[in-house]
Protein backbone atom coordinates (compact mmCIF):
# COMPACT_ATOMS: atom_id res chain seq x y z
CA UNK A 1 0.00 0.00 0.00
CA UNK A 2 2.93 2.58 0.96
CA UNK A 3 4.06 2.32 -3.01
CA UNK A 4 0.89 3.27 -4.49
CA UNK A 5 -0.26 6.55 -4.83
CA UNK A 6 -3.60 7.91 -2.94
CA UNK A 7 -6.76 7.84 -4.49
CA UNK A 8 -7.99 10.28 -2.25
CA UNK A 9 -5.61 13.32 -0.29
CA UNK A 10 -7.11 16.24 1.63
CA UNK A 11 -4.05 18.80 2.19
CA UNK A 12 -4.00 21.51 5.31
CA UNK A 13 -7.91 21.50 5.14
CA UNK A 14 -9.41 24.53 6.88
CA UNK A 15 -13.18 24.99 8.10
CA UNK A 16 -14.52 28.00 9.67
CA UNK A 17 -17.73 28.25 11.17
CA UNK A 18 -18.93 31.50 13.70
CA UNK A 19 -17.30 31.09 16.82
CA UNK A 20 -16.29 27.52 16.06
CA UNK A 21 -12.66 26.37 14.41
CA UNK A 22 -14.07 23.07 12.74
CA UNK A 23 -10.93 21.65 10.80
CA UNK A 24 -8.18 23.64 11.45
CA UNK A 25 -5.04 22.61 9.15
CA UNK A 26 -6.26 18.98 8.72
CA UNK A 27 -4.40 16.08 6.49
CA UNK A 28 -6.38 12.88 5.36
CA UNK A 29 -5.47 10.61 2.31
CA UNK A 30 -6.96 7.26 1.48
CA UNK A 31 -5.38 4.41 -0.99
CA UNK A 32 -7.11 1.81 -3.17
CA UNK A 33 -8.60 -1.41 -1.93
CA UNK A 34 -7.83 -0.27 1.42
CA UNK A 35 -10.77 0.20 4.75
CA UNK A 36 -9.81 3.19 6.59
CA UNK A 37 -11.10 4.04 9.96
CA UNK A 38 -11.94 8.00 10.88
CA UNK A 39 -11.72 8.10 14.53
CA UNK A 40 -12.03 10.92 17.57
CA UNK A 41 -14.66 11.85 19.81
CA UNK A 42 -17.41 14.24 19.26
CA UNK A 43 -16.08 17.55 17.51
CA UNK A 44 -13.36 15.92 16.54
CA UNK A 45 -14.07 17.31 13.24
CA UNK A 46 -14.98 13.60 11.46
CA UNK A 47 -18.44 14.70 9.96
CA UNK A 48 -16.87 17.96 8.62
CA UNK A 49 -14.12 16.25 6.85
CA UNK A 50 -16.94 13.63 5.10
CA UNK A 51 -19.02 17.20 4.37
CA UNK A 52 -16.11 19.12 3.18
CA UNK A 53 -14.72 16.11 0.93
CA UNK A 54 -18.21 15.68 -0.71
CA UNK A 55 -19.16 19.12 -1.27
CA UNK A 56 -22.10 19.85 1.68
CA UNK A 57 -19.52 22.53 2.74
CA UNK A 58 -17.34 24.34 0.68
CA UNK A 59 -13.58 24.91 2.29
CA UNK A 60 -12.39 27.81 3.47
CA UNK A 61 -8.67 26.72 2.34
CA UNK A 62 -6.83 23.58 1.90
CA UNK A 63 -7.06 21.30 -1.45
CA UNK A 64 -8.67 17.79 -2.37
CA UNK A 65 -7.14 15.67 -4.33
CA UNK A 66 -9.37 12.67 -6.15
CA UNK A 67 -7.29 10.19 -8.28
CA UNK A 68 -4.15 12.66 -8.50
CA UNK A 69 -6.48 15.57 -9.96
CA UNK A 70 -7.46 18.63 -7.88
CA UNK A 71 -11.17 18.89 -7.45
CA UNK A 72 -13.74 20.73 -5.33
CA UNK A 73 -17.20 19.89 -5.42
CA UNK A 74 -20.15 21.39 -4.87
CA UNK A 75 -22.45 19.05 -3.41
CA UNK A 76 -22.83 15.53 -3.08
CA UNK A 77 -24.12 14.85 -6.25
CA UNK A 78 -21.02 16.32 -8.32
CA UNK A 79 -19.02 14.03 -5.82
CA UNK A 80 -20.87 10.77 -6.61
CA UNK A 81 -20.51 11.39 -9.98
CA UNK A 82 -17.07 11.83 -9.65
CA UNK A 83 -16.76 8.57 -7.48
CA UNK A 84 -17.33 9.61 -3.89
CA UNK A 85 -20.29 7.83 -2.82
CA UNK A 86 -21.62 8.13 1.08
CA UNK A 87 -23.47 5.57 2.75
CA UNK A 88 -25.26 7.49 6.30
CA UNK A 89 -26.65 5.85 9.14
CA UNK A 90 -29.89 6.51 8.46
CA UNK A 91 -30.25 5.54 4.95
CA UNK A 92 -31.12 8.62 2.11
CA UNK A 93 -32.92 6.89 -0.11
CA UNK A 94 -37.15 6.52 -0.97
CA UNK A 95 -38.49 3.82 1.28
CA UNK A 96 -41.99 4.20 -1.07
CA UNK A 97 -40.00 3.28 -3.87
CA UNK A 98 -39.29 -0.69 -4.87
CA UNK A 99 -35.42 -1.52 -4.31
CA UNK A 100 -34.33 -1.74 -8.49
CA UNK A 101 -36.05 2.51 -8.24
CA UNK A 102 -33.51 2.54 -5.09
CA UNK A 103 -30.85 1.52 -7.34
CA UNK A 104 -31.28 3.37 -10.35
CA UNK A 105 -32.97 6.83 -9.04
CA UNK A 106 -31.94 9.48 -11.11
CA UNK A 107 -30.39 7.64 -13.92
CA UNK A 108 -33.24 4.88 -15.11
CA UNK A 109 -32.33 2.63 -18.37
CA UNK A 110 -34.88 4.35 -21.50
CA UNK A 111 -35.74 3.52 -24.89
CA UNK A 112 -37.00 5.84 -26.50
CA UNK A 113 -37.67 8.17 -23.64
CA UNK A 114 -39.18 5.03 -21.87
CA UNK A 115 -37.88 3.45 -18.73
CA UNK A 116 -36.83 -0.32 -19.59
CA UNK A 117 -38.57 -1.53 -16.33
CA UNK A 118 -37.18 -4.91 -17.23
CA UNK A 119 -33.45 -4.31 -17.52
CA UNK A 120 -33.89 -2.32 -14.25
CA UNK A 121 -34.90 -5.01 -12.58
CA UNK A 122 -32.65 -7.97 -13.92
CA UNK A 123 -29.72 -5.55 -12.93
CA UNK A 124 -30.35 -4.68 -9.88
CA UNK A 125 -30.87 -8.27 -9.24
CA UNK A 126 -27.44 -9.46 -10.66
CA UNK A 127 -26.18 -6.29 -8.88
CA UNK A 128 -27.46 -7.54 -5.47
CA UNK A 129 -26.53 -11.19 -5.70
CA UNK A 130 -23.11 -10.11 -6.74
CA UNK A 131 -23.08 -8.76 -2.82
CA UNK A 132 -24.85 -12.21 -1.80
CA UNK A 133 -28.32 -10.58 -1.30
CA UNK A 134 -30.92 -12.16 -2.89
CA UNK A 135 -34.19 -10.55 -2.35
CA UNK A 136 -37.56 -9.40 -4.72
CA UNK A 137 -36.12 -6.21 -6.27
CA UNK A 138 -39.89 -5.25 -6.99
CA UNK A 139 -40.35 -4.84 -3.53
CA UNK A 140 -40.79 -1.70 -1.60
CA UNK A 141 -37.56 -0.60 -0.08
CA UNK A 142 -39.45 0.30 3.47
CA UNK A 143 -40.58 -3.92 3.35
CA UNK A 144 -36.84 -4.68 3.92
CA UNK A 145 -34.62 -4.08 7.83
CA UNK A 146 -32.29 -1.36 7.66
CA UNK A 147 -29.61 -3.64 6.87
CA UNK A 148 -30.93 -4.67 3.81
CA UNK A 149 -31.61 -1.15 3.13
CA UNK A 150 -28.16 -0.30 3.72
CA UNK A 151 -26.79 -2.95 1.38
CA UNK A 152 -28.88 -1.63 -1.09
CA UNK A 153 -27.32 1.97 -0.59
CA UNK A 154 -24.19 0.46 -1.03
CA UNK A 155 -25.37 -1.65 -4.27
CA UNK A 156 -26.25 1.52 -5.61
CA UNK A 157 -22.88 3.20 -5.05
CA UNK A 158 -21.19 0.05 -6.09
CA UNK A 159 -23.05 0.36 -9.50
CA UNK A 160 -21.96 4.19 -9.92
CA UNK A 161 -18.48 3.10 -9.76
CA UNK A 162 -17.32 4.48 -6.65
CA UNK A 163 -13.67 5.07 -6.30
CA UNK A 164 -14.40 5.99 -2.81
CA UNK A 165 -17.05 4.53 -0.45
CA UNK A 166 -18.43 6.41 3.22
CA UNK A 167 -19.69 4.27 5.39
CA UNK A 168 -20.69 6.77 8.04
CA UNK A 169 -21.75 4.30 11.40
CA UNK A 170 -23.09 2.08 8.99
CA UNK A 171 -23.49 -1.10 12.06
CA UNK A 172 -25.01 1.43 14.56
CA UNK A 173 -28.76 -0.28 14.53
CA UNK A 174 -27.49 -3.93 12.95
CA UNK A 175 -27.48 -6.67 14.93
CA UNK A 176 -24.18 -9.05 14.92
CA UNK A 177 -25.00 -11.33 11.91
CA UNK A 178 -26.09 -8.25 10.19
CA UNK A 179 -23.05 -6.60 10.76
CA UNK A 180 -20.94 -10.09 10.04
CA UNK A 181 -23.09 -9.89 6.63
CA UNK A 182 -22.06 -5.93 6.08
CA UNK A 183 -17.92 -6.23 6.84
CA UNK A 184 -18.74 -9.70 3.96
CA UNK A 185 -19.74 -7.23 1.81
CA UNK A 186 -16.93 -4.38 2.76
CA UNK A 187 -14.08 -6.82 2.10
CA UNK A 188 -15.16 -7.98 -1.32
CA UNK A 189 -15.40 -4.25 -2.23
CA UNK A 190 -11.84 -4.00 -0.98
CA UNK A 191 -11.04 -7.06 -3.00
CA UNK A 192 -12.06 -5.41 -6.21
CA UNK A 193 -10.16 -1.41 -5.21
CA UNK A 194 -12.61 0.27 -3.95
CA UNK A 195 -11.57 2.87 -0.96
CA UNK A 196 -13.57 2.32 2.14
CA UNK A 197 -14.08 5.17 4.48
CA UNK A 198 -15.45 3.97 7.61
CA UNK A 199 -16.55 5.72 10.66
CA UNK A 200 -17.75 3.97 14.12
CA UNK A 201 -17.76 4.14 17.42
CA UNK A 202 -17.85 0.31 18.12
CA UNK A 203 -14.19 -0.33 18.95
CA UNK A 204 -13.84 -4.06 18.29
CA UNK A 205 -14.95 -3.59 14.95
CA UNK A 206 -12.99 -0.86 13.72
CA UNK A 207 -10.23 -3.26 14.66
CA UNK A 208 -12.08 -6.22 12.64
CA UNK A 209 -12.45 -4.72 9.23
CA UNK A 210 -10.44 -1.48 8.93
CA UNK A 211 -6.28 -1.93 7.55
CA UNK A 212 -5.29 1.67 8.57
CA UNK A 213 -6.82 4.90 10.61
CA UNK A 214 -6.67 8.06 11.22
CA UNK A 215 -7.25 10.28 14.59
CA UNK A 216 -8.56 13.51 14.25
CA UNK A 217 -9.18 15.70 17.84
CA UNK A 218 -10.78 19.55 18.05
CA UNK A 219 -10.48 19.67 14.18
CA UNK A 220 -6.58 18.51 13.85
CA UNK A 221 -5.10 15.53 12.40
CA UNK A 222 -3.12 13.47 15.44
CA UNK A 223 -1.76 10.64 13.07
CA UNK A 224 -2.39 8.03 10.89
CA UNK A 225 -1.33 4.31 11.70
CA UNK A 226 -1.73 0.65 10.61
CA UNK A 227 -4.57 -1.08 13.12
CA UNK A 228 -1.92 -3.13 13.62
CA UNK A 229 0.43 -0.73 15.12
CA UNK A 230 -2.29 0.70 17.47
CA UNK A 231 -3.72 -0.53 20.45
CA UNK A 232 -7.17 -0.23 21.28
CA UNK A 233 -5.95 1.73 24.78
CA UNK A 234 -3.70 3.84 23.12
CA UNK A 235 -5.94 4.48 20.73
CA UNK A 236 -8.07 5.99 23.27
CA UNK A 237 -5.79 8.05 24.52
CA UNK A 238 -5.15 9.37 21.29
CA UNK A 239 -9.02 10.29 21.22
CA UNK A 240 -9.55 12.20 24.25
CA UNK A 241 -5.93 13.53 24.53
CA UNK A 242 -5.11 12.24 27.81
CA UNK A 243 -1.94 10.17 28.32
CA UNK A 244 -2.12 7.86 31.30
CA UNK A 245 -0.04 9.74 33.72
CA UNK A 246 -2.30 12.76 33.05
CA UNK A 247 -5.07 11.69 33.62
CA UNK A 248 -4.46 9.83 36.63
CA UNK A 249 -3.62 13.50 37.80
CA UNK A 250 -6.95 14.83 39.52
CA UNK A 251 -5.84 18.51 40.15
CA UNK A 252 -5.40 17.28 43.71
CA UNK A 253 -9.05 16.71 45.01
CA UNK A 254 -9.59 13.64 46.66
CA UNK A 255 -12.19 11.20 45.78
CA UNK A 256 -15.97 11.36 46.87
CA UNK A 257 -16.33 9.00 50.47
CA UNK A 258 -17.73 5.96 49.38
CA UNK A 259 -18.58 5.19 53.12
CA UNK A 260 -20.87 7.77 53.51
CA UNK A 261 -23.72 6.21 51.17
CA UNK A 262 -23.60 2.83 52.91
CA UNK A 263 -27.18 1.64 53.92
CA UNK A 264 -29.69 4.24 52.15
CA UNK A 265 -32.28 3.11 50.86
CA UNK A 266 -32.09 3.22 46.60
CA UNK A 267 -33.09 6.11 45.05
CA UNK A 268 -33.45 4.33 41.67
CA UNK A 269 -32.90 0.72 40.77
CA UNK A 270 -32.72 -0.73 36.36
CA UNK A 271 -32.66 -4.39 36.65
CA UNK A 272 -32.45 -5.77 32.99
CA UNK A 273 -33.10 -2.30 31.43
CA UNK A 274 -32.51 -1.98 27.80
CA UNK A 275 -33.84 -1.26 24.47
CA UNK A 276 -33.26 -3.34 21.38
CA UNK A 277 -30.34 -1.47 19.14
CA UNK A 278 -29.84 1.35 21.77
CA UNK A 279 -28.53 -0.54 24.77
CA UNK A 280 -28.01 -3.81 25.87
CA UNK A 281 -29.77 -5.04 29.00
CA UNK A 282 -28.06 -3.88 32.14
CA UNK A 283 -28.41 -3.41 36.14
CA UNK A 284 -27.91 0.03 37.90
CA UNK A 285 -28.71 1.00 41.75
CA UNK A 286 -28.31 4.72 42.38
CA UNK A 287 -28.90 5.68 46.16
CA UNK A 288 -29.23 8.86 47.92
CA UNK A 289 -26.47 11.79 47.74
CA UNK A 290 -24.50 9.35 45.46
CA UNK A 291 -23.00 10.40 42.24
CA UNK A 292 -22.75 7.54 39.54
CA UNK A 293 -20.75 8.74 36.49
CA UNK A 294 -21.06 7.17 33.59
CA UNK A 295 -17.61 6.32 31.58
CA UNK A 296 -17.21 5.50 27.73
CA UNK A 297 -16.56 6.86 24.51
CA UNK A 298 -19.46 8.31 22.30
CA UNK A 299 -21.46 6.39 20.49
CA UNK A 300 -20.78 3.64 23.91
CA UNK A 301 -24.76 3.67 24.96
CA UNK A 302 -24.08 6.58 27.76
CA UNK A 303 -26.93 8.48 26.54
CA UNK A 304 -29.19 5.79 25.42
CA UNK A 305 -29.22 4.42 28.96
CA UNK A 306 -30.17 7.77 30.71
CA UNK A 307 -32.58 8.38 28.62
CA UNK A 308 -34.21 4.59 29.25
CA UNK A 309 -33.40 5.54 33.03
CA UNK A 310 -35.44 8.85 32.48
CA UNK A 311 -38.20 7.47 30.25
CA UNK A 312 -37.24 9.88 27.21
CA UNK A 313 -37.24 6.56 25.32
CA UNK A 314 -39.18 3.40 26.03
CA UNK A 315 -37.31 0.27 27.66
CA UNK A 316 -38.58 -2.86 25.51
CA UNK A 317 -36.46 -5.32 28.75
CA UNK A 318 -36.63 -4.94 32.35
CA UNK A 319 -37.88 -2.72 35.18
CA UNK A 320 -37.17 0.86 36.68
CA UNK A 321 -38.22 0.78 40.75
CA UNK A 322 -37.62 4.19 42.10
CA UNK A 323 -38.21 4.39 45.90
CA UNK A 324 -38.88 1.08 46.41
CA UNK A 325 -41.76 1.20 43.64
CA UNK A 326 -41.94 -0.47 40.32
CA UNK A 327 -42.37 2.25 37.76
CA UNK A 328 -43.45 1.79 34.44
CA UNK A 329 -41.10 4.43 32.13
CA UNK A 330 -43.87 5.56 29.47
CA UNK A 331 -42.39 8.82 28.87
CA UNK A 332 -40.62 11.69 30.19
CA UNK A 333 -43.97 12.97 31.91
CA UNK A 334 -43.76 9.40 34.05
CA UNK A 335 -40.14 10.10 34.88
CA UNK A 336 -40.64 13.61 36.18
CA UNK A 337 -43.42 12.53 38.32
CA UNK A 338 -41.61 10.15 39.95
CA UNK A 339 -38.64 13.27 40.95
CA UNK A 340 -36.54 12.16 37.78
CA UNK A 341 -34.89 15.40 36.14
CA UNK A 342 -32.66 14.73 32.83
CA UNK A 343 -30.54 17.88 31.59
CA UNK A 344 -29.59 16.44 27.80
CA UNK A 345 -26.25 16.93 25.59
CA UNK A 346 -28.30 18.94 23.28
CA UNK A 347 -29.32 21.76 24.50
CA UNK A 348 -29.61 23.62 21.56
CA UNK A 349 -32.33 20.90 20.11
CA UNK A 350 -33.66 19.32 23.65
CA UNK A 351 -32.99 22.58 25.85
CA UNK A 352 -32.49 25.84 25.30
CA UNK A 353 -35.67 27.59 23.42
CA UNK A 354 -33.87 30.43 21.88
CA UNK A 355 -37.05 33.06 21.41
CA UNK A 356 -37.86 32.47 24.86
CA UNK A 357 -36.11 34.56 27.71
CA UNK A 358 -34.54 33.07 30.71
CA UNK A 359 -37.53 33.26 32.86
CA UNK A 360 -39.23 31.37 30.43
CA UNK A 361 -37.08 28.61 29.69
CA UNK A 362 -36.33 28.28 33.61
CA UNK A 363 -40.00 27.71 34.58
CA UNK A 364 -40.74 25.17 31.84
CA UNK A 365 -40.27 21.94 33.50
CA UNK A 366 -41.73 22.96 36.66
CA UNK A 367 -44.72 24.45 34.33
CA UNK A 368 -44.91 20.90 32.33
CA UNK A 369 -45.08 18.84 35.75
CA UNK A 370 -47.91 20.69 36.91
CA UNK A 371 -49.58 20.66 33.68
CA UNK A 372 -50.33 23.69 31.69
CA UNK A 373 -54.40 24.24 33.10
CA UNK A 374 -52.65 25.14 36.30
CA UNK A 375 -50.33 28.41 35.27
CA UNK A 376 -47.31 29.30 37.87
CA UNK A 377 -48.50 32.68 39.12
CA UNK A 378 -46.13 35.18 37.90
CA UNK A 379 -44.84 36.73 41.67
CA UNK A 380 -44.20 32.82 42.12
CA UNK A 381 -42.26 32.67 38.94
CA UNK A 382 -40.33 36.05 39.85
CA UNK A 383 -39.52 34.38 43.26
CA UNK A 384 -38.25 30.90 41.89
CA UNK A 385 -35.91 32.97 39.14
CA UNK A 386 -34.69 35.29 41.44
CA UNK A 387 -33.66 32.32 43.79
CA UNK A 388 -32.13 30.05 40.86
CA UNK A 389 -30.11 32.90 38.70
CA UNK A 390 -28.60 33.57 42.04
CA UNK A 391 -27.63 30.49 43.86
CA UNK A 392 -26.46 28.87 39.81
CA UNK A 393 -24.54 33.11 39.64
CA UNK A 394 -26.51 32.90 36.39
CA UNK A 395 -24.69 36.08 33.89
CA UNK A 396 -26.53 38.36 33.11
CA UNK A 397 -28.47 38.32 36.24
CA UNK A 398 -31.87 39.81 33.65
CA UNK A 399 -34.80 37.19 33.56
CA UNK A 400 -36.16 39.06 30.84
CA UNK A 401 -32.79 38.78 28.65
CA UNK A 402 -33.43 36.51 25.66
CA UNK A 403 -31.57 33.19 26.35
CA UNK A 404 -30.32 33.32 23.16
CA UNK A 405 -27.90 36.47 24.44
CA UNK A 406 -26.50 34.21 27.34
CA UNK A 407 -23.00 32.40 26.89
CA UNK A 408 -23.17 28.42 26.36
CA UNK A 409 -22.39 28.05 30.10
CA UNK A 410 -25.01 30.28 31.21
CA UNK A 411 -27.69 29.01 29.01
CA UNK A 412 -26.08 25.45 30.64
CA UNK A 413 -26.90 26.46 34.03
CA UNK A 414 -30.27 27.97 32.92
CA UNK A 415 -31.27 24.70 31.99
CA UNK A 416 -29.82 22.90 35.60
CA UNK A 417 -31.69 25.47 37.33
CA UNK A 418 -34.60 24.69 35.10
CA UNK A 419 -34.28 20.96 36.29
CA UNK A 420 -33.53 21.75 39.90
CA UNK A 421 -36.75 24.14 40.28
CA UNK A 422 -38.64 21.15 40.08
CA UNK A 423 -36.76 19.83 43.16
CA UNK A 424 -35.86 16.27 42.20
CA UNK A 425 -34.59 12.92 43.80
CA UNK A 426 -32.31 11.92 40.89
CA UNK A 427 -31.33 14.51 38.60
CA UNK A 428 -29.62 13.08 35.24
CA UNK A 429 -27.27 15.72 33.57
CA UNK A 430 -25.48 14.61 30.31
CA UNK A 431 -22.68 16.23 28.97
CA UNK A 432 -23.09 19.64 31.27
CA UNK A 433 -19.73 21.14 31.11
CA UNK A 434 -19.49 20.58 27.23
CA UNK A 435 -18.51 23.45 25.62
CA UNK A 436 -18.45 26.37 28.04
CA UNK A 437 -15.39 28.17 29.72
CA UNK A 438 -13.55 26.31 32.67
CA UNK A 439 -15.05 29.14 35.06
CA UNK A 440 -18.87 28.01 33.97
CA UNK A 441 -16.88 24.24 33.96
CA UNK A 442 -15.83 24.63 37.55
CA UNK A 443 -19.21 25.84 38.94
CA UNK A 444 -21.45 23.19 37.66
CA UNK A 445 -19.07 20.67 39.35
CA UNK A 446 -18.90 22.22 42.43
CA UNK A 447 -22.71 22.45 42.16
CA UNK A 448 -22.96 18.83 40.96
CA UNK A 449 -20.86 17.96 44.47
CA UNK A 450 -23.40 20.50 46.71
CA UNK A 451 -26.43 18.78 45.25
CA UNK A 452 -24.79 15.31 46.61
CA UNK A 453 -23.90 16.41 49.92
CA UNK A 454 -27.27 17.66 50.42
CA UNK A 455 -28.99 14.31 49.70
CA UNK A 456 -29.95 14.50 45.92
CA UNK A 457 -28.50 11.73 43.80
CA UNK A 458 -26.74 12.68 40.58
CA UNK A 459 -26.15 10.51 37.50
CA UNK A 460 -23.39 12.42 35.63
CA UNK A 461 -22.14 11.39 31.93
CA UNK A 462 -19.33 13.02 30.37
CA UNK A 463 -16.42 12.60 28.18
CA UNK A 464 -13.81 14.12 30.31
CA UNK A 465 -12.63 11.27 32.19
CA UNK A 466 -10.85 13.24 34.94
CA UNK A 467 -14.22 14.94 35.52
CA UNK A 468 -16.23 11.64 36.02
CA UNK A 469 -13.42 10.72 38.29
CA UNK A 470 -13.48 13.70 40.63
CA UNK A 471 -17.25 13.88 41.30
CA UNK A 472 -18.79 10.17 41.19
CA UNK A 473 -18.78 7.52 43.88
CA UNK A 474 -19.42 4.78 41.75
CA UNK A 475 -18.28 4.56 37.92
CA UNK A 476 -20.37 2.68 35.03
CA UNK A 477 -18.39 1.72 32.04
CA UNK A 478 -19.66 1.49 29.09
CA UNK A 479 -18.36 0.02 25.52
CA UNK A 480 -20.40 -0.98 22.61
CA UNK A 481 -23.11 0.14 23.99
CA UNK A 482 -23.42 -2.42 26.67
CA UNK A 483 -22.51 -1.87 30.71
CA UNK A 484 -19.31 -3.77 31.00
CA UNK A 485 -18.31 -3.25 34.47
CA UNK A 486 -19.60 -0.83 37.59
CA UNK A 487 -16.61 0.45 39.73
CA UNK A 488 -16.24 1.96 43.21
CA UNK A 489 -14.43 4.93 42.90
CA UNK A 490 -11.88 3.72 45.41
CA UNK A 491 -8.28 4.02 45.88
CA UNK A 492 -8.06 0.61 43.85
CA UNK A 493 -9.62 2.22 40.95
CA UNK A 494 -7.55 4.97 38.43
CA UNK A 495 -7.61 6.02 34.66
CA UNK A 496 -5.76 3.48 33.86
CA UNK A 497 -8.01 0.81 34.87
CA UNK A 498 -10.77 2.53 33.49
CA UNK A 499 -9.50 3.65 29.91
CA UNK A 500 -7.94 -0.35 29.34
CA UNK A 501 -11.98 -1.46 30.39
CA UNK A 502 -13.02 1.14 27.73
CA UNK A 503 -10.81 -0.23 25.35
CA UNK A 504 -11.46 -4.05 26.03
CA UNK A 505 -7.93 -4.67 27.85
CA UNK A 506 -10.16 -5.08 31.07
CA UNK A 507 -12.41 -8.16 31.66
CA UNK A 508 -15.82 -7.43 32.81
Amino acid sequence: MTDALPILEMTGIGKTFPGVVALDDADFRMFPGEVHALMGENGAGKSTLIKVLTGVYGIDRGEIRLAGQQVRFTGPLQAQQAGVSTVYQEVNLCPNLSVAENIFIGREPRRFGAIRWATMRRHSTDLLRRLHLDIDVTAPLASYSLAVQQMVAIARAVDISAKVLILDEPTSSLDASEVAQLFAIIRQLKESGVAILFVSHFLDQVYDIADRMTVLRNGQLIGEWPVTELSQLELVAKMIGKELSVLEQLDGQSKPDLDALEGGQPVLEAAGLGRTGAIAPFNLTIHAGEVVGFAGLLGSGRTEAARLLFGADRADHGQVTVAGKPVSMRGPRVGMTNGIAFCSENRRAEGVIEELSVRENLILALQASRGWARPIPRRRQDELVAKYIAALQIRPADPELPIRNLSGGNQQKVLLARWLITEPRLLIVDEPTRGIDVGAKAEIQRLVVELAGGGMAVLFISAELEEVMRLSHKIAVLRDRRMIDQLANGEDVDADRILRTIAGEVAA
